[in-house]
């Protein structure tokens, strides 16, 4: 799929590469990436191992983490890389890298984030997602290091499990003084529209979609990685999105991918009801944040209003305890109260009465 001529598709401008000064802020330092075997973690490490000397790479998937040492070796990337098999939410290990190898700058992008199954496992999906990130960023506070999240346009306003732990991660981060960059669906990443839509086009499947007016914001991996080397050179705390003017259709992003792996095939198009969190549009910026330039080509800054920190420690202190007790009820409730607007939906409250479930 990353051959396809995603270009042709988005109809709009190639956003831009990072400045040099961007490129310069990277090289000679070490750096950590979590989730670093994921589409965009493998990349960005890629990408990240021809600028600095060292990177360190981080991920629960011992399979994916092996991969991404054989793509290394086989593209000859020139920097050295440390493959740590583990997880974010285990501060003995991250005290351990950030004493060992002194990373100044951390990109996490480890995070669960299919919407529809953490409906189904909120427990799993807050205990990832938030105190994942909130272990790291404490870990990255008392190294020193500054850490840039890869969050998502369902964090704004968020209908979903997923959505508002992501919200949660942000206000964590932005809250220790670090950058948040939030994208939208990144084309040809794994577990994204455009590999189910591979897969039902192989098959000769119709391809579902959920509605025909859904739309939705698209980068390019490309892009998605020189954004995150954009970022960098942004004044920390900081919000970030996509200059994108607006949405694609998903039912113009089914007919592009039929048009180009089935040449000549009558593929029908199957829409179906929206699944358990989603919503639709989905934007970058909520009704109360206001979006101005950033300093880089490409980037949008969101204003940020103050965070009550002491009341934030409590709230999340609370959260944690439902989290232990395995209390999905509780855990929803302090959820919704750290995150405004946000309300469970009927799955994730459902979950809640079904101990297997999450």
């Amino acid at each position: 799929m990353r051959s396809l001529d995603w270009r042709s598709f988005l109809g709009r401008p190639r956003l831009p590469s990072p400045p040099l000064d961007a490129l310069d802020s990277l090289y000679r330092q070490p750096i950590l990436i979590t989730g670093a075997a994921g589409t965009i973690g493998t990349a960005l490490a890629l990408r990240l191992g021809n600028i600095c000397p060292s990177t360190l790479l981080l991920d629960t998937s011992e399979s994916r983490l092996f991969d991404l040492q054989q793509s290394w070796s086989a593209e000859g990337v020139s920097g050295s890389m440390t493959p740590i098999l583990g997880n974010v939410t285990d501060r003995t290990l991250l005290d351990e890298v950030f004493t060992v190898y002194a990373p100044r700058l951390v990109y996490h992008a480890a995070s669960l984030k299919h919407v529809a199954l953490m409906e189904q496992q909120p427990l799993a999906a807050i205990a990832n997602n938030v105190f994942g990130t909130l272990t790291l960023t404490r870990a990255a506070s008392a190294a020193g290091a500054r850490v840039i999240l890869l969050s998502s346009d369902k964090a704004v306003e968020p209908a979903s499990v997923m959505g508002a732990t992501k919200r949660l991660s942000e206000i964590i981060v932005l809250a220790a003084g670090g950058t948040v960059l939030r994208l939208g669906n990144v084309l040809a990443s794994r577990g994204s529209v455009t590999e189910t839509f591979a897969r039902q086009l192989t098959l000769g499947h119709p391809l579902t979609i959920t509605d025909p007016a859904a739309r939705r914001y698209f980068v390019t991996l490309d892009e998605a990685v020189n954004l995150l080397l954009s970022a960098v050179t942004e004044s920390s705390p900081s919000l970030l999105v996509p200059e994108i003017e607006s949405p694609s259709f998903i039912t113009d992003l089914a007919h592009f991918m039929a048009a180009s792996l089935a040449p000549g095939v009558d593929i029908a198009l199957d829409f179906t009801a929206p699944r358990p969190g989603e919503k639709d549009p989905l934007h970058f910026w909520s009704a109360s944040e206001s979006p101005r330039p950033a300093s880089q080509r490409g980037l949008l800054s969101i204003d940020i209003p103050p965070v009550d920190e002491s009341a934030l420690e409590s709230s999340l202190a609370a959260l944690r305890l439902a989290i232990d007790a395995r209390d999905r009820t509780a855990a929803l409730l302090h959820l919704s109260a750290l995150v405004p607007g946000y309300e469970p939906g009927a799955v994730a409250l459902e979950a809640s009465d079904h101990p297997v479930s999450s």
